[in-house]
């Protein structure tokens, strides 16, 4: 079975965007660049909720200045958008997925393939937490503190312990946090 990897960069007070959105803060070097290369050889699909998936469709498909590996892995990879208001995604490969039920996902996991990975998408991320949906958790925190902002999840009725299975310190001062739910074996 596929797992579903969620993998986003926060802040050290524990937010993955700013209370706009806006993502400024985020550190990229060639170590981390390695790092996201490594990430994609392991997935073949790609999960978005609304605002990342536009955010991720308006900088991607004309991208010309990033590596070369990831944005065709960005254009090229299938992507699933879940979202009730959406009318259409015309990104390369996208689909849209109205509801989030556990049957769907088990269904997508199941599928033949590699991996999935979520990138940003706080509701989504809440919303496969909450029906015991992801597999492991790939947190690369920044060293910095934004004092507000937004929370992959938000939303997350009651508490989500995890077990910590790695952790890797970057030279530009991320530490990636790889945590899988609490319980679960490998």
């Amino acid at each position: 079975m596929r797992k579903i990897i969620v993998s986003n960069y926060m802040t050290l007070d524990g937010y993955f965007a700013g209370p706009s959105g806006e993502i400024d803060w985020f550190l990229w070097d060639d170590e981390t660049a390695s790092y996201s290369k490594e990430l994609i050889g392991g997935i073949d699909t790609m999960l978005f909720g609304r605002v990342t998936y536009e955010t991720m469709a308006s900088f991607w498909p004309t991208a010309t200045t990033e590596d070369p590996a990831i944005t065709s892995a960005m254009n090229e990879f299938p992507k699933i958008v879940f979202s009730t208001t959406l009318k259409s995604a015309g990104w390369n490969n996208s689909s849209i997925v109205r509801d989030v039920t556990k049957e769907g996902i088990r269904s997508l996991k199941n599928m033949p393939g590699k991996d999935l990975v979520i990138f940003g998408s706080g509701g989504l991320v809440a919303s496969l937490a909450q029906i015991d949906m992801i597999d492991e958790f790939r947190l690369m925190v920044n060293p910095v503190v934004v004092g507000e902002g937004k929370s992959m999840f938000a939303g997350l009725k009651g508490r989500l312990d995890l077990d910590l299975l790695k952790t890797r310190t970057f030279r530009c001062g991320i530490v990636l946090l790889t945590y899988r739910p609490a319980g679960t074996k490998s």
